[in-house]
């Protein structure tokens, strides 16, 4: 059983929202519309599963009220330029909950959007699990985001005509090739939300101790940018891996995937049977 839904967000716009499955709601920020064609061929090659969206919500929906809507595909339409902060992330989520009947939910986000869980759950009590992937709960690379984010905004900026195509061959993870395929607005509402959280402290916060919290991350997940990126290295699995023990000594799970990158360690294979296996672990629990 699904249905489509809005959700009207904090700068005004609409949303569109599926809700798919019966069970304890989960909501998911992904594109749930399959690839095809070129679109598609050019994410294998680097590396990334076009099916991603469409994948999760048929895995889970099996077992959960799975709420689907494309966040990133939606800010990437219609930017918020200087509104994009954790406050009104996490109220465009909640949102997006509310437009799905959802009053408890269980959240997983990877990468930039996992990041939005961890601050989402430090603002709500209507959370039943969470899930991060691709961005440590510890030692988060907040810094380093922030001066990719900037070097990716100063080049739109100087560049708003640029096409979109990528038109050299591209090997996984071979970040430096990419070509700045988005403009300025786009860019700086990334820009504001980690210039927001530059002050936050993630070795300090606190969350509701029966919050059944899980964070995932390939082992090999580290992204080496150039020159014209300012030579930062953000570093996602060896954080991680670093503060486990001190991670699961306050409640959370960890899994840190052998030899997966940031792009493996998100596809549907891999996080479809994790999610599953996880979920219903906790919620035997609760």
């Amino acid at each position: 059983m699904s249905e489509m839904v809005e959700a009207l967000l904090h700068d005004g716009t609409a949303i569109p929202v599926l809700v798919s499955g019966d069970g304890r709601a989960l909501l998911i920020p992904a594109n749930v519309k399959p690839r095809s064609g070129p679109e598609a061929q050019t994410m294998r090659e680097w590396g990334a599963d076009p099916d991603l969206g469409p994948n999760l919500v048929s895995g889970l929906s099996q077992s959960y009220r799975v709420i689907a809507a494309d966040y990133e595909g939606h800010r990437m339409a219609h930017p918020a330029p200087d509104t994009l902060t954790p406050e009104n992330v996490t109220a465009d989520l909640l949102a997006i909950a509310d437009a799905a009947r959802a009053e408890t939910f269980g959240y997983y986000g990877y990468s930039w959007l996992g990041l939005c869980g961890l601050q989402l759950a430090i603002r709500t009590n209507r959370l039943w699990a969470l899930i991060m992937g691709g961005f440590p709960p510890r030692e988060g690379p907040y810094e380093s985001m922030l001066a990719v984010t900037r070097a990716a905004h100063s080049a739109a900026a100087r560049a708003p005509e640029q096409s979109p195509e990528v038109n050299l061959p591209v090997e996984p993870g071979d970040w430096d090739a990419a070509t700045i395929q988005t403009n300025e607005t786009q860019t700086r509402q990334f820009l504001t939300l980690y210039e927001a959280l530059q002050d936050f402290d993630d070795s300090t916060i606190g969350l509701a101790p029966d919050l059944p919290r899980l964070a995932f991350a390939g082992a090999a997940d580290h992204i080496a940018y150039g020159p014209r990126w300012g030579d930062v290295t953000v570093r996602i699995g060896e954080p991680l891996a670093a503060h486990e023990r001190e991670l699961i000594e306050v409640g959370w799970d960890v899994q840190v995937l052998a030899a997966l990158d940031h792009l493996g360690a998100m596809h549907s294979d891999v996080v479809v049977p994790l999610l599953r296996a996880w979920l219903g672990k906790v919620g035997r629990q609760q």
